[in-house]
């Protein structure tokens, strides 16, 4: 299976029209964003999960990334409410569950760099930093020296602008509150957002926004 699979491609994704798609294990669905394979995939998904579901151990092959969007989500290490962002690395494994019921966005196989140490990070508990525009803040989540790629929450006052944002390595973005502006187009709340390397836009916003990025993760448009 293809879904938006040329990560060199830009693609804008209104999550809330997707179909919501069964997974092989009762409660759990997904909204595919993009996938490249079968039920083991390289894959970037909207994963919902019922009252009372669960799925059985599994191991990540090519790691997992979350960010839990509503709800809490578990598993034997832990809860995680939402504004939980985790990063299983490869090769762990894990059990998951919920109570509640839970909606996440989830990113599997996508991990190439040296092994990581697993990691959680509660952003209802971490202060947001003032990034260098005025009127945008972030909060970081994960940072490599050795591949670019950075994790974080961005923040827009209403009314501020990012002129000339140049995306070496390419831009991931889910908004995750309010409505994201930029000279293409308006994208509200639940818009997913692939840049490709190489791409630029001056995002804004005229009622304020929180986003969630990942940047310097997508390969090269046009490899040497």
């Amino acid at each position: 299976m293809k879904i938006n699979a040329d990560l060199t491609q830009g693609v804008v994704v209104d999550t809330n029209t997707l179909e919501w798609t069964a997974s092989p294990q009762e409660g759990v669905e997904r909204r595919m964003l993009d996938r490249d394979g079968g039920e083991v995939a390289r894959a970037t998904s909207i994963v919902r999960y019922a009252p009372g579901s669960s799925f059985p151990a599994h191991e990540h092959g090519g790691g997992e990334e979350f960010l839990v969007l509503e709800g809490v989500f578990s598993d034997e290490h832990g809860d995680y409410p939402a504004g939980t962002y985790v990063r299983n690395p490869i090769g762990s494994s894990h059990a998951s569950f919920t109570a509640e019921g839970c909606t996440l966005l989830v990113k599997l196989r996508q991990m190439t760099g040296p092994a990581e140490q697993r990691l959680v990070v509660d952003t209802n508990a971490v202060q947001w930093e003032q990034a260098d525009v005025d009127g945008l803040e972030r909060l970081p989540l994960f940072a490599s020296e050795a591949t670019g790629e950075r994790v974080y929450l961005a923040r827009f006052a209403p009314g501020a602008i990012n002129p000339g944002d140049f995306h070496a390595g390419g831009e991931e973005v889910l908004v995750l509150e309010g409505i994201l502006d930029d000279e293409f187009g308006t994208y509200p709340k639940g818009t997913w957002l692939r840049q490709p390397d190489g791409s630029s836009h001056s995002p804004y916003s005229k009622l304020g926004c929180t986003l969630w990025v990942k940047r310097g993760h997508l390969p090269p448009v046009n490899p040497q």
